[in-house]
């Protein structure tokens, strides 16, 4: 698991949580300047955009001073491997910076007064900076607790994700070795020493297909699972079975499901090639645009469907682990010309850098 992942605190220096913040912030520097009850109409419209901006200003620095402080120390907190500790440390730094900025704030207000003959007294600057390190105790004691919950939502969210996919995954196995032992056994009588290379192949192809602890593999690990597989039908289909892979364009490294091709590839032997006298042509053909990676899988289709052809399971259970891994970036659509059928598998370029785990 990426450590980055083993912290509450989410990546403080992303562009999205500053600009949240900052919106938050600011949201909340209007409430504080319209919550006062003793304004009249005048006074709000005389003082209220200077309060604003000033209170904007010094509310938005606190903020961003915070962020850094805490993008800062954030390498150093996931070491802690607590939460607590973590939580505690990073309260206490966001009220130092509260106090240090708040103190800054009063110098350069006193500086000012001074310009204009003014001064204040001890009570106001005491007063002044209780008020603010009280309001940051509470904020930031919420933001901290926030960002704790959805760190655990996302937790369990992402253990539950992992738990249904590889349930969807153990459904598809049975399947694909069922049909694997068939194609075994219609060799043995015949073909006794292609029989026992499938079987060596076999072997190969169902320890990669049971291994644990993958949530995802590489596109080359999903075509070589591919060839193993499409190898043992041409041993049984002969001459009937021809493939071309069109793949060149897509990077070897894009992340997959496993599982995810080599069904949509069984499907289309038992129910494209496999009924057809004279067999036919199955091809895969990839492209990559930078981001979206998309494979069609074409094969013909006999004129008349056969009694077997199947609920689409393989297919249903394919989209949802899809909808697991890259949530609504991927699709799996079917499109039947005539007497060709296509599937058409659509995926976010993702690699082992950026993706651990399932994501919703």
């Amino acid at each position: 698991m990426n450590t980055e992942n083993q912290i509450f605190l989410p990546k403080i220096c992303d562009g999205y949580t500053v600009f949240a913040s900052i919106i938050v912030t600011e949201l909340l520097a209007f409430v504080l300047v319209l919550a006062p009850l003793n304004y009249d109409w005048d006074s709000i419209k005389r003082n209220i955009l200077s309060d604003l901006a000033m209170l904007s200003l010094f509310m938005q620095w606190l903020t961003l001073v915070s962020l850094g402080v805490l993008c800062i120390a954030r390498r150093w907190l996931i070491r802690l491997n607590s939460d607590i500790m973590v939580a505690i440390i990073s309260y206490l730094l966001i009220l130092i910076v509260t106090l240090v900025i708040s103190e800054v704030a009063w110098q350069i207000k006193e500086q000012m007064l001074v310009l204009v003959n003014e001064s204040t007294n001890v009570e106001h600057h005491q007063f002044f900076l209780s008020r603010n390190l009280a309001l940051s105790a509470i904020l930031s004691a919420i933001a901290l607790r926030y960002f704790y919950l959805q760190y655990k939502w996302k937790q369990e969210t992402e253990a539950f994700a992992s738990v249904r996919a590889e349930a969807l995954q153990a459904r598809i196995r049975p399947h694909f070795l069922f049909n694997c032992m068939n194609t075994i056994a219609s060799l043995i009588r015949f073909k006794p020493s292609e029989a026992e290379e499938v079987v060596e192949e076999f072997a190969d192809l169902f320890r990669a297909s049971l291994a644990e602890g993958k949530n995802c593999i590489t596109f080359k690990e999903e075509q070589k699972l591919c060839q193993e597989y499409l190898h043992i039908e041409t041993l049984r289909l002969g001459e009937r079975l021809q493939i071309i892979w069109q793949v060149d364009d897509i990077p070897e490294n894009a992340l997959v499901p496993p599982l995810s091709i080599q069904p949509l590839l069984e499907n289309a032997v038992y129910h494209g090639i496999q009924p057809l006298a004279v067999g036919g042509l199955i091809q895969i053909r990839g492209h990559f645009d930078g981001k979206q990676i998309t494979l069609d899988i074409e094969n013909p289709l006999p004129e008349t469907v056969s009694p077997h052809q199947g609920n689409g399971i393989a297919i249903k259970n394919i989209q949802q682990r899809l909808l697991i891994f890259y949530g609504t970036q991927a699709n799996l659509s079917v499109q039947r010309q005539a007497d060709i059928y296509h599937v058409i598998f659509s995926f976010p370029y993702k690699t082992q850098s950026n993706e651990n785990t399932y994501s919703r």
